[in-house]
């Protein structure tokens, strides 16, 4: 690909990488996975440990470190995945109205820090290191481990990459919450050794809340995405029509958490992570007045990044003061 004079001052404007700024390194790689967006899944896995932990399950603490590392890597590996194959359809190169560092990609490829093939086998490489610590985990585990981890690498997989390419296909959020929800379920599981209710009430909410996140991102892309044929909910919706999509999703995981408490599932004091459902409130004004111009969207992603990590964590610490009780 070639970088024009324009290309790098764009990026230069939009604090984007550029190969001056990102000589190729070990630290290039790292930040090629967008590492800021990878607490999502710490706070998953903390949120599933805390599940077992609430029901009296020993924490081990290598199995424990191991979920959260192999988890993290990936995400990561899913993230490059994504770009690979944004770059392959050409969305990313052209979307002009992305809010970056939240949308449009990670730009490693568009502004020539890396190469598409080295992209790849970046990407592809993390998701195959994850196998062998799953195998690991599995043998101080149980054997549904083996599943619970082979549906999550393909999700990762199947997100962006053909055939599936489940988000081109206005699937995206289905895979997102199916993804984090077993991030969530197999954290406790790990520790468990077998699949139990607490963690797929826990984790729900939390895992459309993720979803949320995506799909208030695809707002600023959906130009891009339409023009490559990325068929999103957004793009399918229209950007109008797909606000109320936002509300739906939100008021779903929030709702979920009061159903859990009112059959037991969760304990009384989960209802505390209601107090993240006005930042998802707030981000949903602001994504109603600016839908359609994606330049003035930043602080409804970033609150909607802060009601997702601010769910999970009150659970997370609900069950984890509250353990042994039911």
């Amino acid at each position: 690909m070639r970088h024009t004079e324009a290309t790098i001052d764009a990026a230069t404007r939009h604090g984007e990488p550029t190969a001056a700024t990102h000589p190729a390194s070990v630290r290039c790689y790292v930040l090629a996975t967008r590492p800021a967006f990878l607490s999502v899944t710490l706070v998953g896995v903390l949120l599933g440990l805390a599940s077992a932990w609430h029901d009296e399950v020993p924490l081990r603490t290598v199995e424990a470190a191991l979920t959260l590392l192999f988890a993290l890597a990936a995400h990561a590996g899913a993230n490059v995945v994504n770009d690979f194959h944004d770059a392959l359809n050409g969305t990313d190169a052209a979307n002009t109205e992305r809010v970056f560092p939240f949308t449009g990609g990670s730009r490693f490829i568009q502004n020539g820090v890396l190469s598409t093939a080295a992209t790849a086998r970046l990407g592809y490489g993390l998701l195959l290191a994850v196998i062998p610590a799953g195998l690991w985990l599995t043998t101080h585990s149980a054997s549904g481990l083996l599943l619970i981890g082979a549906a999550g690498l393909l999700v990762g997989w199947a997100y962006s990459a053909p055939p599936l390419a489940l988000a081109s296909r206005g699937m995206g959020e289905l895979a997102i919450t199916a993804g984090w929800l077993l991030v969530v379920i197999g954290s406790d599981f790990v520790q468990r050794g077998a699949v139990h209710p607490l963690p797929i009430a826990a984790g729900i909410g939390f895992a459309l809340l993720v979803a949320n996140l995506l799909y208030i991102n695809q707002f600023p892309d959906a130009t891009a995405d339409a023009m490559a044929g990325k068929r999103t909910l957004v793009v399918r919706l229209g950007r109008r029509r797909a606000r109320w999509g936002y509300a739906l999703i939100a008021m779903t995981a929030n709702v979920s958490v009061v159903v859990s408490v009112m059959t037991g599932t969760l304990p009384a004091a989960a209802l505390l992570a209601l107090l993240a459902l006005p930042l998802s409130i707030a981000a949903f004004q602001s994504l109603w007045h600016f839908a359609e111009t994606p330049a003035h969207l930043s602080p409804a992603i970033k609150l909607t990044i802060a009601a997702t990590h601010l769910h999970g964590l009150l659970l997370a610490v609900v069950l984890i003061f509250s353990k042994g009780t039911p």
